[in-house]
């Protein structure tokens, strides 16, 4: 019983932040007058609003109790606070760099929760995957700069 709650409230976490995640991406794409911009800010809203889902799933089949929204701080995550700021900064490359740190920061928590040796190998796989797209991300926000 232990085991299923440990790992219920880890997947919550990455929940959260994938809340988070796609709140900062859209609050963005309404903001960037760059169209192809605006398209990946909002595929990557699209993408943590589905991260979320099978996540829900993962939590439930632990027989967890999902979280409902927002961060257990009652804020949005640092790194996608940062994201808003650089939005409203007027310069579209301070975006892309606002969301290589967040992509960062969630590449580091799933890794976290990827890592503990008691999670289901069906559970790390979806979120290896996961964290996989959020590494691609990452590194789109990264050429971007370069084509910029």
């Amino acid at each position: 019983m232990e085991f299923k709650k440990e790992i219920a409230n880890n997947l919550n976490q990455l929940l959260e932040k994938n809340y988070d995640a796609e709140k900062g991406y859209k609050d963005a794409a309404d903001k960037v007058q760059n169209t192809r911009m605006k398209q990946f800010l909002e595929e990557q809203a699209q993408l943590r609003y589905d991260f979320g889902h099978q996540i829900k799933s993962e939590i439930k089949a632990f027989d967890g109790e999902v979280d409902k929204g927002g961060s257990v701080k009652g804020s949005m995550h640092r790194a996608w606070m940062d994201l808003k700021s650089a939005v409203s900064s007027d310069k579209e490359e301070n975006v892309m760099e606002e969301v290589q740190r967040g992509e960062q920061s969630a590449i580091e928590e799933y890794n976290e929760v990827i890592n503990k040796s008691n999670l289901p190998a069906t559970t790390k796989d979806v979120l290896t995957q996961q964290r996989d797209k959020i590494q691609q991300a990452q590194q789109s926000a990264k050429n971007w700069e370069i084509v910029s």
